[in-house]
């Protein structure tokens, strides 16, 4: 995949919203369907005890790169033959933190006059905001698809995992079942932590109420972000922890897929 560099000082007037970036990948092979283009948000509000980008958490005007919709329309464009099959993707950081940002570039990428661009979201949903959900109507109306991030099924488990409550997350989840937005659950595997049967079948029991999910990805925790960490002169909380065996996981997405069809035939037991 290959980084496109971006400077200080660049931006331009725009009729958009313009986002605060951390960086910009031309050929993202795992961030959804297809060769992606990928932007990474500046920007985000959890604190992930394995999170392999804390270069991103920083918010406000002096972080990041001030960049424009058109800015980045014209960088996918130098590349759009290798995107037919994929799309453009927008991750983080936390990407909802700058809703008007997404939403006007998604909206301009489906009006693109080279042809309509396929849109998706990278989200933890943490920064969806339950009380003001008009602030979000753009960004989810111009999606097309969501690779959702459940860090934790147990909302203690998820606390001590992240920092933060899930509950804005499970909104967000909510929401998109009900607007009928194509989901893929992604749940890190993480030794000691979550790879567990139970903490996974748990997982299938809470998103087995959304019909709108159309895949589940498990992956399984790595270490490679211990360097960054050592290069920031952060501790890594997870130091200890050894990388996740691959060989666990298919075992892992099945209690995950049993607890989700548990639940269904419950809810359909009670409906009928």
């Amino acid at each position: 995949m290959a980084q496109i560099v971006l400077e200080q000082g660049q931006s331009q007037e725009s009729r958009y919203a313009t986002g605060r970036v951390h960086s910009i990948e031309s050929m993202g092979t795992v961030d959804g369907p297809g060769v992606r283009f990928v932007v990474f948000t500046q920007g985000c509000p959890m604190r992930c005890a394995y999170c392999h980008n804390p270069d991103t958490w920083a918010v406000g005007s002096g972080a990041g790169t001030s960049v424009t919709v058109e800015r980045i329309i014209d960088e996918f464009e130098s590349n759009r033959p290798f995107y037919r099959t994929g799309g453009i993707t927008v991750t983080g950081g936390e990407p909802l933190l700058q809703p008007e940002f997404v939403g006007d570039l998604f909206a301009a990428m489906h009006a693109n006059p080279n042809g309509r661009v396929h849109t998706c979201l990278d989200s933890c949903g943490y920064a969806y905001n339950p009380k003001k959900p008009e602030r979000f109507d753009k960004v989810l109306a111009q999606t097309d698809l969501v690779l959702l991030d459940i860090k934790h099924s147990d909302p203690e488990g998820h606390k001590a995992l992240t920092r933060c409550a899930p509950d804005n997350i499970l909104a967000f989840g909510d929401e998109l079942a009900r607007r009928g937005v194509k989901v893929v659950i992604r749940h890190v595997i993480v030794p000691g932590i979550t790879d567990t049967e139970e903490e996974c079948e748990a997982l299938g029991r809470l998103i087995a109420p959304w019909h709108n999910v159309v895949g589940l990805e498990m992956l399984p925790y790595h270490t490679m972000g211990i360097v960054k960490y050592e290069q920031l002169g952060l501790e890594y909380p997870l130091k200890d922890v050894p990388a996740m065996d691959k060989g666990r996981i298919p075992a892992l997405r099945e209690a995950v897929m049993r607890g989700l069809r548990q639940a269904r035939a419950a809810e359909c037991h009670c409906a009928g």
